[in-house]
């Protein structure tokens, strides 16, 4: 092979490289409303709305027992799960890869978490604090929360489309769901992944990075 073809080959592969990079970062991802779920993912109130969903104003409690609300998030692109302390089958697996993402994540300012307690008579302050320390939470990305039960299902269930199962947010009723939910500046769904699949979870590092590039 001649010297000006190798060179040319070169080209062409730095040309191609910078093409796919652009391509890369111009990559749109989905606003999601209500009817573009399956519906039963979807409070039959909404069912059919199709357009300008946004996620609902909350008023939770963290790890450190401080009040947390939507202005905590003002301006963040974050991640979303509803676990509970004493699960031991998803759970860990969820809370080690959102951990994961708050490394990964740590220096970008952008980005934060938010775990929400589906046993919030269980999971007091106490409770919260300990697991936090346990699993490297960093306060300042990652609020553990605890809060009115009908609240948090309310949220899984009208906001964040996170979970099947219906109900009222009652004494009997449960939710148990391994999806992470995306959230863009805007308090728009823009994805939603198995928090327990490591495809799943490169696959939102990837839009993570979309949003906040």
């Amino acid at each position: 092979m001649n010297v000006s073809k190798a060179y040319f080959i070169i080209l062409l592969l730095i040309i191609s490289f910078a093409v796919s990079c652009n391509q890369s970062s111009n990559k749109k991802l989905p606003v999601y409303n209500p009817s573009d779920f399956n519906p039963e993912l979807v409070h039959i109130s909404l069912q059919n709305k199709s357009k300008n969903h946004t996620v609902a104003d909350f008023e939770l409690i963290n790890q450190n027992g401080e009040r947390i609300t939507q202005n905590h998030y003002k301006d963040k692109v974050y991640v979303v799960d509803f676990f509970f302390t004493s699960c031991p089958t998803i759970c860990p697996i969820m809370t080690n890869n959102m951990a994961k993402l708050q490394k990964k994540f740590l220096k970008n300012d952008e980005v934060m978490f938010l775990s929400l307690s589906v046993t919030p008579n269980i999971d007091s302050i106490p409770v919260l604090k300990k697991y936090a320390i346990e699993k490297g939470v960093v306060d300042s990305k990652w609020n553990i929360t605890t809060g009115d039960k009908k609240h948090i299902y309310e949220l899984a269930r009208k906001s964040y489309f996170a979970v099947v199962e219906q109900g009222d947010g009652g004494l009997q009723d449960f939710i148990h769901t391994p999806n992470f939910v995306l959230v863009d500046k805007k308090r728009q769904i823009r994805g939603i992944y198995n928090g327990t699949n490591d495809n799943e979870i490169e696959r939102l590092v990837n839009d993570l990075e979309i949003l906040t590039n």
